[in-house]
């Protein structure tokens, strides 16, 4: 490749994976250019070709453009799609963005709740500010989408989203940015990518699912607490606790909620929440024993901290409790999740009081932290609670480019998607879908799994903000009278 090449590089979870990235883009960003030998210029076309086909193959969603013969299409004006975009969208609606170069094999990954295949994406680089905003002001498009920030390294150090690309991308370039978060990001940043998306609902996913999936640093490092997302997770056997993760963790939990915003607060409801239910909080190296297992020495062990002596926490590290008394405990904790029991409220409030009337002052100022931290915690889960009781339906989300898509809601999670239909013959073809989507709804308490699973805080916050979406949402047996409206709309526009 003329003048080197360069990989860009995209963290997620320890791993990096590599993407080829032309050296004419990186020189213009200031990076990093491995040299290369000398090769004959017909086979280092052909290499080049073979590598972008690859690395094109190996970022899922994406591909080359080709001609009719299959071979790669090097014409520096030949636009670069997401594979499938062509087959699902008119052209006549998308917003033409040039292509940096036809060897860009570049990508966020796969996109699960995208049922069209591929979204309209693009990359710009610079080694300074001026020269990246003019790029962006030239060929970001000003409509719904994700957007990815990438170092001099070709690392992805932020992923945001916003309804409008390129009003959003151009504010970082101002001077009221310059001292903000939004200013080191743009000051680290020598390229930046973006993907539109059909509807700023898509996009909020999308950008949930991308920062759960690579992790950027700006998305996690210099955020402030109050702001930083959590999930409060219940789990970590033999003797299940209350803990936050970043992240939803890949092992059995028994409940995962979130995610919630504010770090330092919700480890103040976790405190309370094993104290409340009388749940460990000691690390998953603590060796366990409950009463009714067999023990090979007649010494019972010692409890590892006073939590069992004051009586915040049955000891299942002191053979204190048996396992099914620990298990009605968590059992217990999972329904005030689950926002059906208000018992631990009205049991630290009465505390509290007795506290208070008895002059214990000490015991009434704890009881009353620990009860702000619980109804803290139950208006949030109240919120969750409230969509998973009355959010199971299909929301018919319009998109900008006439690329709709139908999401089916199951107690307020996303656990399917479909193109809406555009004509009769498209209609007929998701009708087995719809079918099983009927299904589904009528066995709320079958376990589903999802490709995207705790999308049910989005689904809640979205409704709430925009309560008149909810006009767009029709159970499953209904879609043929949703058809024919949007149908007759149409013919009326034509």
């Amino acid at each position: 490749m003329d003048g080197g090449e360069i990989r860009m590089v995209t963290k997620r979870k320890g791993r990096k994976k590599r993407h080829s990235q032309p050296a004419d883009l990186l020189n213009e960003m200031g990076g990093e250019v491995a040299e290369t030998p000398d090769a004959n210029p017909g086979e280092e076309a052909s290499d080049r070709a073979n590598d972008a086909t690859q690395v094109g193959e190996a970022v899922a969603g994406y591909e080359l453009a080709s001609d009719s013969s299959g071979e790669p299409v090097t014409d520096s004006a030949t636009r670069q799609r997401p594979s499938g975009h062509l087959d699902h969208c008119p052209s006549g609606v998308r917003v033409p963005v040039p292509a940096i170069s036809s060897h860009l094999i570049e990508g966020f990954g796969p996109d699960s709740l995208d049922p069209y295949g591929g979204r309209p994406g693009d990359m710009v680089g610079a080694s300074d500010r001026k020269g990246l905003r003019s790029k962006v002001r030239t060929l970001c498009p000003p409509v719904p989408g994700i957007y990815g920030m990438f170092d001099r390294h070709g690392e992805l150090i932020y992923v945001g989203k916003s309804r409008s690309l390129r009003h959003r991308l151009l504010s970082y370039f101002g001077e009221a940015a310059r001292k903000e978060k939004g200013g080191r990001i743009i000051e680290n940043s020598r390229a930046i990518q973006w993907e539109t998306q059909p509807s700023d609902f898509a996009a909020q996913l999308r950008e949930l699912q991308l920062i759960r999936r690579w992790t950027p640093r700006f998305n996690v490092q210099g955020v402030p607490h109050r702001h930083r997302p959590v999930y409060l997770c219940l789990g970590r056997k033999p003797a299940e606790t209350f803990f936050l993760a970043s992240s939803p963790p890949a092992t059995d939990c028994v409940a995962i909620e979130g995610p919630f915003y504010g770090a330092e607060r919700m480890r103040s409801v976790v405190d309370a929440l094993n104290k409340t239910f009388q749940l460990r909080d000691c690390s998953q190296q603590t060796v366990f024993q409950y009463q009714d297992q067999l023990s090979l020495f007649e010494l019972s062990p010692r409890p590892g901290c006073l939590r069992l002596e004051i009586g915040t926490c049955l000891g299942p590290c002191a053979a204190a409790c048996s396992r099914d008394e620990y298990v009605q405990r968590v059992n217990a904790a999972q329904s005030f999740l689950d926002g059906f029991n208000d018992e631990p409220l009205v049991a630290v409030r009465e505390l509290m009081e007795s506290a208070s009337a008895n002059q214990q002052y000490e015991l009434a100022s704890r009881a009353r932290d620990t009860l702000k931290s619980l109804q803290y915690a139950s208006r949030k889960l109240g919120h969750l609670a409230d969509a998973r009781r009355d959010f199971s339906f299909v929301y018919a989300a319009t998109g900008y480019d006439a690329c709709s898509i139908w999401y089916l809601v199951r107690s307020g999670e996303i656990i399917d998607v479909a193109s809406a239909p555009k004509d009769r013959d498209q209609y007929q073809l998701l009708r087995p879908t719809l079918k099983k989507w009927q299904s589904l709804l009528g066995s709320r308490h079958q376990r589903v799994r999802v490709d995207q699973p705790h999308s049910v805080a989005v689904v809640a916050s979205w409704f709430r903000k925009h309560r008149g979406e909810l006009k767009q949402t029709f159970q499953p047996e209904g879609a043929g009278r949703r058809y024919h409206r949007l149908s007759h709309h149409r013919a009326d526009a034509l």
